[in-house]
């Protein structure tokens, strides 16, 4: 048995807002933050399992304290166990402390925290197995994938017995769709070009590099004022042309009708699609907004709390593509639940891939979702943010605009040890000096 013997949880936080990347109308000068859980094993080999949840900033603090609140319902306890019925422990560690419970239930920065310690095991099982977590989850029977999962709250939209008919029915071709993905790579969009507060230069220069990279689909932020909003489209398309696709997020910055007003507005510039309209909990206002809108898509996941709101997005027809979190979601248990749920409503999985650490983990969700759930890429596209991968042992690998599978044992999700001592919020060198430490 391998018994996790100690759960450690540090505050780290890049100080982006001094570029002003990632920024957008609702966030404008974000600091990319993670709180990063590290779980000690008695292995002999000095296992360790890695996870992050992503902030961006004040607030972190407070979620490496959500996370040590629950650092009793993992600690002294053996992963073999937990894995022999991950559907029981992910339960277990959300709803098993009522009190906690009561926090959320299910959401805010106790399922933010549930999120890092969850990941953080499949980091830990996964390098255990010797399998980077896609392929993981890709070898199991479709009972054993099912078995890791908890369907309360769901059953009405998807039964255990539904998903595991889901799996079987893509178990032939796995072999050559993994060998496809390992030949030509997962198709991506780029953010980087698109962020609210760079300039009219830095956004064309971005655009060059990026389609001298081999991008071919690419993001702007909007929700701003509507007229620059229309200007940096007008900047985008005389850099991208029109035969590529171009995506707006307005990042929840608008009321239904106005949402409806600004994007047709903006259907000049051919969105592909329009990303958290209005308010991330508005599952009719994303209805409304969508029934209107068509043929223009609409986007949203990021913020959603749980499986639960995304089994009312999908009931009410309200989202043309599913943008799931990583790690707002209760943690990779959470997010195959809803990749399953969208499978089931033939809706697209596009999961949200920005800040720090999320690239690393939506390449194993999607790679998952192509070879043993979905088998099939229309409409699929994986965002990418060129921010903070350097600092990862295993960052993602890109080639003309397609994530390249990733090989090593784990999540990804891993990050350097000199990185964490130059970021740990407030202490860190990054901190201190003033200067840029990303």
């Amino acid at each position: 048995m391998t018994t996790i013997t100690h759960l450690q949880a540090r505050d780290i936080r890049f100080p982006t807002s001094r570029q002003l990347d990632g920024s957008d109308a609702m966030n404008e000068a974000p600091d990319y933050s993670a709180t990063y859980v590290t779980l000690t094993t008695d292995a002999d080999d000095g296992l360790q399992g890695h996870g992050l949840t992503f902030t961006i900033g004040r607030g972190n603090d407070v979620c490496v304290m959500a996370v040590e609140a629950l650092a009793s319902r993992i600690v002294g306890r053996d992963l073999e166990t937990i894995t022999a019925d991950m559907g029981t422990f992910w339960r277990d560690l959300t709803s098993g402390d009522s009190q906690l419970r009561w926090l959320g239930p299910e959401k805010g920065v106790m399922h933010l925290a549930s999120a890092a310690i969850v990941n953080a095991v499949w980091d830990l099982w996964a390098k255990r197995e010797g399998k980077p977590v896609w392929k993981l989850l890709v070898d199991m029977t479709p009972e054993q994938l099912v078995r890791c999962l908890d369907f309360r709250f769901v059953t009405d939209a998807l039964t255990p017995q539904e998903a595991i008919g889901l799996l079987k029915r893509r178990e032939a071709g796995k072999a050559e769709r993994e060998a496809h993905m390992r030949a030509e790579g997962y198709p991506g969009y780029t953010t980087s070009a698109g962020w609210l507060g760079y300039s009219e230069d830095k956004m064309r220069r971005l655009a060059r590099e990026a389609l001298a990279e081999g991008w071919t689909h690419f993001k702007q932020k909007v929700g701003g004022n509507l007229e620059e909003d229309r200007q940096r489209a007008r900047i985008l398309r005389e850099e991208i042309g029109w035969e590529r696709a171009l995506m707006m997020d307005a990042n929840q910055m608008w009321e239904v009708d106005e949402a409806v007003a600004n994007m047709r507005d903006l259907a000049e510039f051919d969105p592909l699609w329009i990303e958290e309209p209005t308010s991330p909990d508005d599952i009719l206002g994303h209805a409304e907004i969508r029934r209107r809108l068509a043929p223009i898509g609409v986007a949203t996941g990021e913020h959603c709390h749980n499986r639960v709101m995304f089994k009312q997005l999908l009931q009410a027809g309200a989202i043309d593509y599913c943008q799931l979190d990583a790690a707002r979601l209760g943690g990779l248990n959470e997010v195959i639940i809803v990749t399953l749920l969208a499978a089931k409503y033939d809706v697209p999985i596009c999961p949200h891939g920005g800040g720090v650490g999320l690239c690393e983990y939506t390449q194993h969700i999607s790679l998952f979702d192509y070879i043993a759930v979905s088998g099939s890429l229309d409409g699929r596209i994986l965002e990418y943010v060129d921010h903070l991968h350097e600092h990862f042992v295993d960052p993602v690998r890109i080639r003309q605009g397609r994530y390249q599978v990733p090989e090593a044992p784990g999540y990804s999700i891993t990050l350097h040890d000199d990185a964490l001592e130059r970021h740990q919020y407030p202490d860190g060198a990054a901190w201190q000096e003033g200067s840029a430490g990303n």
